[in-house]
């Protein structure tokens, strides 16, 4: 593959990635605005996150392992339009049912990161994987929190539909190019999907993801989160035994024992706590009236600029990871950004009195992440055998998910636990809520420590080695290589 078609093809998976990643939070601030315009109720206009968030973690992992089956490019474009028809059912959509089925099909292009990921390891020479891979990272970072910064501008001018409208266009053509240019990946692995485990992996995601989501409302004493918590541990346990057994795992638990992959999934689940509750509530906290003895009563497009600065960092943190990578090696990359990420929860726990205090503690937020998130992806695509890549990294990725998740319900739970009589958090909710990041993120920079320092990237999945080869230990045939981490 020549240069010019790396330079085409890194554009194909950045756009459709970078689209997908911004659909995450651009719909976030709009919610109101849905609320309002499809007379429904506040607890029904939520679904059009959980639904997202849902879809996405249980089609993430399963259409990874499909692309390494079948074909990535072949699934990439699929996925692609999955997520044009999301968005098109989205805009003309007449009421909040018809919008929430629209986001579960949307969630269905979350494969997009993985197969990109796999793509590039399969297409590109093997000295711009690691810099392809970070700039990717820093694309969906950045598209991640973009929608933060759009959404107002777009709903003030237009329309909330245009926040779809703008992704079908954008997607249309992604799809057409992909389809057209992107090679065929020549790395497959062997088997079939096994159809149980992705029920049974399907089953315990939403059985946990869902009360998770919801226990603010519901209540984490309630029958509902107590019985779906209970469901999702038989289900996992299940999950796991039919993993093991099976001769075509859809998630090898031989590949997730991995030192490096175990470890990074580790501090991937809990930075994710940290940043994903970050991005939902700082804008929160910056639109709260001053009146309220704390915030600045911003509007919505003014609470996203002050993300401003945490996007413009991770995006040239993301950039300059993979560039650093010989001398600012992925471990350290990772520990750094965790450890980015609880200074700038413990400045907005201790200093968040003046616009320009949480606008550094956004950037140096923003730094950390840029760095964490390149970091994962290639200490996961540099660990897995080739064959494994789309399914390993769709894992990462859910467990970034998971951690968010969790984190975000933590800080509902200290931000909305005690009310002013106005009905407005206190201050002390947020003050202790990131002080609760900040312990995330530096419990995950001490999981980053625990990444070997090099790490290997075995030719083929232990699942194909002799029944005497160690579990997790590649066959003598198949001995790893060592990678530089």
């Amino acid at each position: 593959m020549n240069r010019h078609s790396n330079r085409l093809t890194f554009g194909v998976l950045a756009t459709g990635a970078g689209v997908y990643a911004l659909l995450q939070s651009l719909i976030t601030p709009a919610l109101p605005t849905v609320q309002h315009a499809m007379h429904t109720s506040q607890s029904t206009v939520t679904w059009v996150m959980t639904a997202y968030l849902l879809s996405a973690s249980i089609f993430t992992p399963i259409l990874g392992r499909v692309g390494d089956l079948v074909g990535k490019k072949r699934t990439l474009v699929a996925s692609l339009v999955a997520l044009l028809v999301g968005c098109l059912v989205a805009a003309l959509a007449p009421n909040i049912t018809v919008l929430i089925i629209a986001r579960v099909v949307q969630g269905i292009a979350g494969a997009l990161f993985p197969l990109s990921f796999g793509i590039i390891r399969d297409e590109f020479p093997a000295e711009r994987v690691s810099t392809s891979i970070s700039n990717l990272s820093a694309v969906i970072a950045v598209g991640s929190g973009l929608g933060m910064v759009l959404a107002g501008p777009i709903v003030g001018a237009l329309d909330y539909r245009w926040l779809f409208w703008f992704p079908v266009i954008v997607v249309a053509a992604t799809a057409v190019i992909a389809h057209r240019y992107i090679p065929e990946s020549p790395t497959r692995t062997s088997g079939s999907v096994n159809w149980l485990a992705s029920v049974l992996l399907s089953g315990w995601l939403v059985a946990l993801l869902l009360p998770i989501s919801q226990a603010s409302k519901w209540g984490w004493g309630s029958p509902t989160v107590l019985v779906l918590l209970t469901a999702a541990v038989v289900l996992f346990a299940a999950w796991v035994l039919a993993e093991a057994r099976s001769r075509n795992p859809l998630i090898d638990l031989r590949i997730m024992r991995l030192p490096a992959v175990w470890t990074t999934n580790a501090a991937g689940l809990l930075f994710g706590g940290g940043m994903y509750a970050v991005w939902a509530f700082l804008p929160g906290f910056a639109q709260t009236p001053s009146s309220a003895g704390y915030g600045f009563g911003a509007s919505v497009t003014g609470a996203g600029l002050l993300m401003l600065p945490m996007l413009v960092a991770m995006f040239v943190s993301g950039v300059l990871s993979g560039r650093l990578a010989g001398r600012f090696p992925a471990k350290a990359q990772l520990t750094t950004g965790a450890v980015l990420g609880a200074a700038a929860c413990a400045i907005l726990a201790g200093w968040h009195g003046q616009q320009w205090q949480v606008a550094l503690a956004a950037g140096v937020f923003g730094l950390g992440i840029g760095l964490a998130f390149a970091s994962m992806s290639n200490l996961i695509v540099h660990s897995v055998p080739a064959a494994q890549t789309g399914a390993a990294t769709g894992m990462n990725a859910n467990i970034r998910t998971i951690g968010g998740s969790i984190g975000a319900a933590l800080m509902t739970g200290l931000v909305t636990g005690h009310l002013q009589p106005s009905g407005r958090p206190y201050e002390s909710g947020y003050t202790h809520g990131f002080a609760l990041l900040a312990a995330f993120c530096l419990a995950a920079a001490f999981a980053a420590l625990l990444v070997p320092a090099r790490r290997t990237a075995p030719a083929t999945a232990p699942a194909t080695a002799p029944a005497t080869a160690p579990a997790g230990e590649p066959a003598a045939a198949a001995r790893p290589q060592a990678v530089r981490g």
